[in-house]
């Protein structure tokens, strides 16, 4: 389980949001762009500090202020999968991969499972955006993280390769034991993958953000339907 409570003053606000997820779930963070959505993920990596707060892990603190603990990333235990595929561009793909991987041996299997095991001797440069980024999540997921973050993997790909990789990452999530943090600002995208949804504006939780979002379009009825699922709920 994975509990956070997050303050900072940034240049436009002043982000204050705290969250939990359970193992086994998707948190999505949601929101429009520049809303802090990103600036949270950073903080759970340890790649920015708080102002205030507390991040603990499976009991283990990360992170407090009151008590001055700042684990550091590498300690953390994390998978990371930015938007802009972090990818060596003098290695190739499987090398990639294997880069910071516990057991090498489970490169094989994770390409396997991505559909890019007949890739593994290209560079970054030989393949598409789709397949760079199945790279880096195989990359993520080969150093066994006991948490995942995905800042918006998806965003920078085209709407087919788009909507086959969300439900390459539906079908992973069935199979990691491990919260995952995934962020994004397409509403869709949310409701395909998330557990739990967490509206984010402006450095807080707005729960009235999709209804807004949704209220002048035909697929209101949507949202609500979605909310009520059981599979789905807002968090709060």
């Amino acid at each position: 389980m994975l509990q956070t409570t997050l303050k900072k003053k940034l240049k436009f606000f002043d982000l204050d949001i705290s969250f939990s997820c359970p193992e086994d779930k998707m948190l999505v963070l949601i929101g429009p762009s520049g809303g802090g959505k990103t600036t949270i993920i950073r903080m759970l990596a340890g790649l920015e500090t708080p102002d205030e707060g507390k991040i603990v892990f499976h009991n283990q603190v990360w992170f407090d202020s009151t008590r001055h603990i700042n684990l550091p990333t590498r300690k953390r235990g994390i998978g990371y999968v930015f938007q802009d595929y972090t990818l060596f561009p003098h290695l190739n793909l499987y090398k990639n991969a294997a880069f910071a991987a516990v057991d090498k041996k489970e490169v094989h299997f994770l390409f396997e499972l991505f559909n890019i095991g007949h890739l593994r001797d290209r560079k970054p440069h030989m393949v598409s955006g789709g397949e760079r980024q199945r790279c880096a999540i195989c990359q993520a997921l080969a150093r066994r993280p006991q948490l995942l973050l995905l800042d918006e993997p998806l965003s920078a790909l085209d709407v087919v390769t788009r909507r086959e990789l969300r439900q390459e990452l539906k079908n992973l999530k069935k199979k990691l034991s491990i919260p995952i943090i995934y962020v994004t600002h397409d509403i869709n995208e949310a409701f395909f993958l998330a557990d739990e949804i967490l509206p984010v504006v402006d450095g807080k939780e707005d729960k009235d953000w999709m209804q807004r979002t949704y209220r002048r379009g035909p697929s209101s009825e949507k949202i609500h339907k979605a909310t009520r699922e059981p599979r789905l709920a807002l968090v709060g």
